[in-house]
């Protein structure tokens, strides 16, 4: 496979303002689990790792949705397939009131499967055709910029979320939460907050359905001859290398993002009221937000995407490290920053994959999709060692073990072969 050198269709780069408003639409809705996992986990009075099945429920479907949704890119083509997903994340938040009027938590569990697997189809989709709108060489800072919007959802997501989930309710002063009028208000807040997202997501369906044909345009549908089974990206090493990279770096930012409000509430860390914990994770994901307009705009123009990737990885490892082996202001903030380390790291991963499989874009992309599934399986075990544990501190060496995964992949992508990210929809257009 080699490099594309035909220029991008007309309407590019406005196909790609629209699609990065999709980025910050599905960091907005997966930042709200952190806060989720504190109120369910009062409300309907769980452990962290009954609590943590809201995480396994969400990113469970990246594993069971991201393969069909390969197949579904590449039939129906970037902008119907968009539509469809969003259509199908309004759905699940229309079963999130459904699940609480019916006071039955597995139902609110089905109700973020649905939403996940809507944001699956979003990310096979846009990630790749996201790196295919504009040059080759500017690829890893295009979609570094765009994943600045997804790191703004997540930013504004806690702030906007915490408010309204972790106060009033159960967890008013002196709350009983056996009450059951007590309990029907803090149902009523999440209601509240998955009907707000609905709207939303209704709203940038809209949104997308109008700048169609733009996005047509720019990527345009697939023929008969383009479609490729997802499977296929099983046959190239680097496209299943990826994927794993991709599952211990999602799992290891998820297992600290959920666990965080909780982490810096306990009285080892700050001591501070749960809906006060939950606003300080937007600085978690704020950081983030930060290194990626920086990584995007600055280094990644400038430095190998590799060597970043491993200096990344490496001081996230080393800020793991010091969590667990301190407490105080000292593991909050040393926790907090990791967010920045992690800026870069999704769309690196991602690019760098796409650059060194021999596998189509499509095929690859879902395979790497598939690995977000690491969001599922790491955050459950972070929430069994924090059962079991004094303190939440322990819960650190889980994205310590992944960071240090992550090291590797780095050092090995920039000894490999590189190749061209071929057209947007798959490998040969």
């Amino acid at each position: 496979m080699t490099e594309t050198t035909t220029p991008p269709a007309k309407g590019t780069s406005l196909a790609f303002a629209y699609v990065t408003t999709l980025f910050f639409a599905w960091g907005f809705v997966t930042s709200l689990i952190g806060p989720l996992i504190a109120a369910v986990r009062r409300v309907f009075e769980l452990s962290y790792a009954e609590a943590t099945l809201t995480t396994f429920a969400w990113f469970i479907a990246y594993g069971i949705a991201s393969i069909p949704a390969a197949a579904i890119l590449s039939r129906l083509g970037y902008s119907r397939a968009i539509i469809f997903a969003l259509v199908t994340m309004v759905a699940g938040c229309l079963i999130v009131p459904i699940a609480t009027i019916v006071d039955w938590y597995p139902g609110v569990l089905i109700a973020l499967f649905v939403i996940a697997s809507g944001v699956t189809l979003l990310q096979v989709g846009a990630n790749p055709l996201v790196a295919a709108l504009g040059a080759q060489k500017s690829s890893h800072a295009r979609l570094n910029f765009s994943q600045f919007f997804n790191s703004l959802g997540t930013t504004l997501g806690p702030l906007l979320a915490a408010p309204i989930l972790l106060t009033g309710g159960v967890f008013a002063a002196d709350a009983v939460i056996t009450d059951p009028a007590t309990r029907a208000e803090s149902l009523r807040s999440i209601d509240f907050a998955f009907l707000a997202v609905g709207a939303f997501f209704a709203v940038v369906a809209i949104f997308i359905f109008t700048a169609r044909k733009t996005i047509n345009n720019a990527a345009p549908v697939p023929t008969a001859a383009d479609r490729v089974s997802p499977l296929v990206a099983l046959k190239s090493r680097w496209a299943v290398f990826g994927a794993l990279a991709i599952f211990f770096y999602v799992g290891s930012e998820v297992t600290i993002g959920d666990l965080l409000t909780n982490f810096l509430h306990s009285p080892e860390i700050l001591n501070i009221p749960l809906a006060a914990a939950g606003g300080m994770v937007s600085y978690y994901w704020g950081g983030a937000m930060v290194g990626r307009l920086v990584g995007g705009l600055l280094l990644l123009t400038k430095i190998k995407a590799s060597v970043i990737l491993t200096v990344n990885t490496a001081i996230a490892a080393i800020l793991c490290l010091v969590v667990t082996q301190t407490s105080g202001t000292t593991a909050a903030y040393a926790a907090i920053a990791i967010g920045f380390f992690n800026s870069i790291m999704f769309p690196t991963i991602f690019t760098l994959t796409l650059e060194r499989s021999s596998a189509p874009v499509p095929a690859t992309s879902g395979l790497l999709v598939f690995g977000i599934i690491g969001g599922a399986v790491l955050p459950l075990i972070g929430g069994l060692i924090g059962d079991h544990a004094p303190t939440l501190n322990p819960v650190f060496y889980v994205p310590l073990v992944g960071y240090l995964i992550l090291v590797g992949f780095a050092v090995l992508s920039a000894r490999a072969k590189t190749h061209g990210i071929a057209g947007p929809v798959s490998g040969g257009h």
